[in-house]
């Protein structure tokens, strides 16, 4: 059975910084193969998805973070980082890490592996 467990969520203020990790419990040969991305959801909101890494390396972002996240993945160790800077009270929300055999913002949604979150929270 396959784990996804975050950490690195926290309190900070506006302006400030935070990073978050994601280790997948799975076969190292095998994590590269996996597209992988983190999402959010704030009280009252929808799920958003923030930034996802494909299995080739391509990269996107939602415009909300552009230029501000940093998505990153080290297939050697299994791990999904993002580096959260210019936080925004708006930010605020629980942060997921999600692998998927399929790259679109909406199949990480429906048919993604989730972990349990970590929050963070920006004043």
């Amino acid at each position: 059975h396959v784990q996804l467990v975050e950490s690195g969520g926290g309190s900070v203020q506006a302006g400030g910084s935070l990073h978050a990790s994601c280790v997948t419990s799975q076969h190292s040969d095998t994590y590269g193969r996996w597209n992988m991305a983190w999402f959010r959801q704030a009280p009252g909101k929808e799920r958003e998805g923030v930034a996802a890494v494909g299995s080739d390396g391509e990269i996107k972002y939602a415009d909300s973070v552009k230029g501000r996240f940093t998505i990153s993945r080290d297939n050697t160790r299994n791990t999904l980082a993002l580096q959260m800077d210019s936080l925004k009270p708006d930010d605020t929300a629980m942060y997921y890490c999600v692998r998927n055999l399929w790259s679109g913002w909406v199949t990480f949604s429906i048919f993604g592996h989730w972990g349990q979150g970590t929050q963070v929270t920006v004043s």
